[in-house]
């Protein structure tokens, strides 16, 4: 086993001097943004057999690997990164990934990683008090006469709108766990909400056909004036609403969907209400922005990813519970070995959450920030937002191209010409030229370019360059 720590000082070295370089590439736009190669021709240049039959990824095996790794990635540091809503990561934070990975402490329960445990509730309580929650101290934690909130961090925003539920179903039908589904239950969501929420509805039994959509404005809001009808048609042929999503922001347009009136409806009714504020959530840190999410406080439940607007390496999200009780009984079965009595210095995450093991996922959440700071985070997702704005006016003026909506946040979504095969094959040509790397959505019924502006080193100019690309593409499509 000594021989696996001989080396240590000089492969962490190399691997530094080689992220090192890999930055600087990107940021500086030495090389594509995005370079997609034949999987089988980069899986034989990585010479992963090789390595795995010899044993020898140490030296400079070690520095041509990881040479020859960087190459392949998508440079997400590249100012032409604009495609999805993952987050160019602060180094610190990134450190934090290191430090969680090579100490492994899988932290679910106190004794397994007592550093990682407690920094993980201090940023659940952080990130709790940002959206106006009760917090207490661990001694307090699963009181059950206590109506504070509760949280955990999840690898991912799928797996957290997922927990999210299964506490509203904890909340709403008690006896499901044991008994099973009652054959009568659906879940409302937004016609832009994320694929996860079908998904979830599948995985708690539910089905996906019970996954239903909201009424929309034409934009794709959610329209409180209609939910009242729906919910009351929906009594009438038999069946309950178990939970209603809300949007904070949608995946498509950045759109926010009015939390006050939702939350509204949704106490007349005695119906669980969940905010996806997966993407959106950012938007907390910020005075200027908060605004957005009015409202957020009267939800039961909150989903927030770190690791989109808030420079954070994947994954870390987190599952927000206003009342803590409805998340400590979401989970109801034994584990004798992990669940007994002991003596508790800290708290044990592993009751509130689908996973067993669990990596210490606030660390790079708090490297993180702890290295921006309160005021430097607020000014990172203002200035997304504010640089998203900014290119929205000038994608509008030039006369070539159409935008969407006027962009709540970090996302703009726009078009050139009335063809959509045609933005799927621009986007399609501009992925080959490597320059920039955007998304593609239908929104309204129609295809769009999409852009989601996650790194602050991305200028005008570089939209300007970019359109002036599109503009080419579309010229060649049409005389070829």
């Amino acid at each position: 086993m000594n021989n696996l720590y001989q080396h240590i000082n000089e492969n962490a070295a190399i691997v530094a001097q080689a992220l090192d370089a890999h930055l600087k590439e990107s940021t500086t736009k030495q090389r594509p943004v995005i370079h997609q190669e034949n999987l089988e021709v980069l899986i034989e240049r990585l010479q992963l057999d090789q390595h795995i039959a010899s044993g020898d990824l140490s030296g400079e095996k070690l520095k041509q690997f990881v040479t020859d790794y960087l190459n392949a990635t998508t440079r997400l540091h590249h100012p032409g990164f604009l495609a999805h809503q993952v987050a160019v990561p602060h180094p610190t934070g990134a450190l934090g990934s290191w430090i969680d990975g090579s100490t492994n402490n899988a932290m679910a329960i106190y004794e397994m990683g007592p550093a990682a445990s407690s920094i993980e509730y201090f940023m659940i309580n952080w990130m709790l008090s940002k959206i106006g929650w009760k917090t207490v101290p661990s001694n307090q934690q699963l009181n059950p006469e206590s109506l504070h909130a509760g949280g955990v961090l999840t690898h991912g925003g799928s797996l957290a709108n997922l927990t999210a539920l299964l506490a509203a179903r904890s909340a709403q039908v008690p006896e499901f766990w044991k008994s099973g589904n009652p054959g009568n239950l659906v879940i409302l969501v937004p016609e832009q909400s994320h694929y996860s929420m079908k998904r979830a509805a599948a995985i708690l039994g539910l089905g996906e056909d019970n996954c239903l959509t909201l009424p929309a404005d034409p934009d794709g809001r959610v329209q409180p004036s209609e939910m009242n009808q729906q919910i009351e048609d929906l009594a009438t042929e038999g069946k309950r609403v178990m939970a209603i999503v809300a949007n904070a922001c949608g995946t498509a347009a950045g759109l926010y969907d009015p939390l006050p009136e939702i939350a509204h409806i949704c106490k007349q009714h005695q119906i669980w209400l969940h905010v996806d504020a997966a993407h959106g959530g950012g938007a907390l840190v910020s005075e200027k922005l908060r605004h957005l999410l009015n409202g957020i406080d009267q939800a039961d439940s909150v989903v927030w990813d770190a690791h989109k607007m808030m420079c954070t390496p994947t994954v870390c999200a987190a599952v927000l519970i206003k009342d803590h009780r409805h998340l400590d009984h979401a989970f109801e079965q034994e584990a004798s070995y992990l669940l007994h009595a002991k003596d508790q210095p800290g708290f044990d995450f592993i009751s509130r959450t689908v996973e067993c093991t669990k990596a210490g996922l606030g660390l790079r959440l708090f490297m993180t920030i702890a290295a921006l700071g309160n005021a430097g985070l607020a000014s990172h997702v203002e200035g997304l937002v504010e640089k998203a704005k900014e290119a929205a006016q000038l994608i509008s003026s030039r006369d070539t191209f159409e935008v969407a909506i006027t962009p709540e946040t970090n996302i703009v979504c726009f078009r050139i010409g009335e063809d959509d095969d045609t933005q799927l094959e621009i986007r399609r040509r501009l992925l080959e030229r490597g320059d920039f790397y955007i998304s593609s959505t239908l929104y309204r019924g129609v295809r769009w370019l999409r852009l989601v502006f996650m790194n602050p080193l991305t200028t005008l100019d570089d939209i300007e360059q970019l359109l002036a690309e599109i503009e080419a593409i579309q010229q060649q499509i049409l005389t070829p």
